[in-house]
């Protein structure tokens, strides 16, 4: 069995029971490739993991926050549980080094594997309460997640991309963008999109994405980084 005491180490958590760890880092491709592994995959520990998650932020917004309403403190948990920021989460801790992954898999470091980290962070928090209780693993997704909370709030990340570029070229230069599709192809069923964001006649930035919309959201969040407005 590989030795995870490195990463135990960098999750700053000692796992009782070392298979609940072994089965948060193992993808369900791995088991195609290896029959014999000991544990299952990951995704019902995921699927634990993700509700824990969302309980300890909620707990922690609904405290921090007591004059917000519904609304603004869903998109705030919205923007600390997103798969984007929890594969930067799992990224710091390194999480990556110790995934078991098909050998398919493990080649692709693209948004599939952004979505396998976010994953395996979920499983891990899943794996965390049933080793120890809800307690030791509140105060480490305070640690890792919670603490971000200031980057969200400076950066504005709990605002989508198109509603962000839209303010700020609203409030900047008196200007609403406008999007406009510049390529697209593939059947019906994997369309791909590359869009375009104008203020009037300039074309700020371009998005890709399988549908209009991701590839519109793509599109605003490299204008904000192209007029340095993040």
């Amino acid at each position: 069995m590989r030795n995870f005491s490195q990463l135990e180490e960098r999750l700053s958590f000692a796992f009782q029971n070392s298979d609940l760890l072994l089965q948060a880092l193992t993808h369900r491709s791995y088991l195609n490739e290896n029959p014999s592994s000991p544990v299952g995959h990951n995704e019902r520990l995921e699927f634990l993991g993700d509700a824990v998650l969302e309980l300890a932020v909620t707990e922690d917004l609904y405290a921090k926050f007591p004059d917000k309403p519904e609304g603004e403190l869903t998109s705030f948990r919205a923007a600390l549980v997103n798969a984007k920021m929890l594969s930067e989460v799992a990224v710091a801790l390194q999480i990556n080094d110790f995934l078991l992954l098909s050998r398919g898999e493990s080649k692709d470091t693209g948004r599939a594997r952004q979505y396998i980290l976010a994953n395996a962070f979920e499983a891990l928090v899943g794996a965390m309460y049933l080793d120890r209780g809800y307690e030791p693993v509140r105060d480490f997704i305070a640690r890792t997640v919670l603490s971000r909370m200031t980057d969200v709030l400076d950066k504005k990340l709990y605002k989508d991309p198109k509603s962000l570029f839209q303010e700020e070229a609203q409030e900047r230069l008196g200007i609403t963008p406008t999007y406009d599709v510049r390529r697209e192809w593939g059947p019906d069923h994997d369309r791909h999109f590359v869009i375009g964001v104008f203020l009037r006649d300039e074309m700020v930035a371009e998005g890709e994405g399988p549908s209009k919309q991701s590839a519109q959201e793509a599109a605003a969040r490299a204008g904000l980084a192209a007029k340095g407005w993040v």
